[in-house]
């Protein structure tokens, strides 16, 4: 059945893929509650999406390493528009450091921005959906596919999201509620930019994606719209790569 304007909650909406993902569901005439820890950001990009097709976009500052406040988020999504087609979770952090020289610290921090978080907007998401429906996005890495090194305490986050991905699309197929991941390559957003602001560290990292370029945000923003969108509605428990070919493909 086609959804005229559905609606979707994202968390970590202002970031490099959340906000170019706002951008194209809003075009697309999407209702959009967003999440961000940052709201002077998390205001401006409101501002900007209901500039586009007259969006109904709003915004709610939350720290998604908490789980009452991803619960509160939810049902705020929830109370504004009757109910949610679609929840993402694109919290996220990139450490590179081999497993001898990251501290407890470190490791704590990857666990709870990456995989915590993905969790509690999943475990949130589907109590909302259990009469109506919907589908999950989260977030993995090529790391998960492709032995990188130094990537053993991200690859480990991911990891066990896509353990989580799988698990949950089992769980939940019966109620309709999709859950599906994207796995990129190396995505040029500000969370990267210690990377693709280096040259010797971008052409090297360039030469690793076999299509001869890093990621957009729009390659990965497109794919989640995809996978959102009521309308595809027979795709779940899929960690699906958008990477240049890195985790599939060996380049010349």
């Amino acid at each position: 059945m086609s959804v005229d304007h559905p609606a979707y909650a994202i968390v970590g909406a202002t970031g490099g893929i959340g906000s170019e993902l706002c951008r194209l569901l809003a075009q697309r005439g999407a209702k959009l509650f967003l999440g961000g820890r940052d709201e002077t950001r998390l205001e401006t990009l409101v501002n900007e999406l209901r500039g586009i097709n007259h969006c109904d976009a709003r915004g709610y500052p939350l720290d998604a390493t908490k789980s009452v406040e991803v619960d509160l988020f939810i049902a705020k999504a929830v109370e504004s528009f009757g109910s949610i087609n679609g929840a993402t979770c694109l919290v996220g952090s990139i450490i590179l450091k081999p497993a001898h020289l990251t501290n407890d610290i470190e490791f704590d921090d990857t666990i709870a921005l990456n995989l915590n978080t993905a969790f509690y907007v999943l475990r949130a998401s589907v109590k909302a959906m259990m009469t109506t429906g919907g589908s999950i996005v989260l977030a993995s890495t090529v790391a998960t596919k492709t032995g990188l090194p130094n990537h053993e305490a991200i690859a480990a986050a991911k990891g066990a999201i896509n353990g989580l991905v799988i698990s949950a699309a089992a769980s939940y197929a019966a109620r309709g509620i999709r859950v599906n991941a994207v796995a990129p390559g190396l995505v040029r957003t500000p969370l990267s930019q210690k990377i693709t602001s280096n040259e010797l560290a971008l052409k090297a990292s360039t030469g690793m994606h076999p299509l001869g370029r890093i990621g957009e945000p729009k390659d990965v923003a497109s794919l989640i719209a995809y996978l959102l969108d009521p309308n595809n509605n027979w795709m779940t428990g899929q960690i699906l790569s958008t990477d240049g070919g890195m985790s599939a493909v060996r380049g010349k």
